[in-house]
């Protein structure tokens, strides 16, 4: 997991947009965009949560069919999403307090990511 916060905080003010709205969206099949309070027990409650939810050992067809091991990874990413929406206001994000922007990716392997970021006003 990877606060993209800042950086989706800074790409908007380059913008010099007052109102509008900021959407990321991460390419890939494997990975997902969310917010959440991005701090150590967050993030482990979130991969427990997950690890029950959908765990990484089970029998799934994709792996089965495609000699593969990452189905776990496909269907986590599906779960959560490819993308946030979060309104600017006053020409910053709109976020709570205690709530950042995430990237998760849940592969089994190493992966080069794209986040893509609109920003619309």
């Amino acid at each position: 997991m990877i606060d993209i916060t800042d950086r989706l905080a800074g790409a908007v003010a380059d913008e010099e947009i007052a109102a509008g709205q900021a959407v990321a969206f991460v390419q890939g099949s494997t990975a997902a965009i969310a917010t959440m309070e991005f701090e150590p027990g967050g993030i482990h409650d979130l991969r427990e949560t997950l690890d029950r939810l959908i765990p990484e050992s089970d029998h799934y067809e994709h792996n089965r069919l495609n000699n593969d091991t990452n189905s776990h990874a496909h269907q986590r990413a599906t779960l959560v999403g490819p993308s946030e929406a979060v309104p600017i206001v006053d020409g910053e994000l709109a976020l709570g307090t205690w709530q950042q922007l995430v990237l998760i990716d849940f592969d089994d392997r190493p992966r080069e990511r794209t986040v893509v970021l609109q920003v619309v006003s």
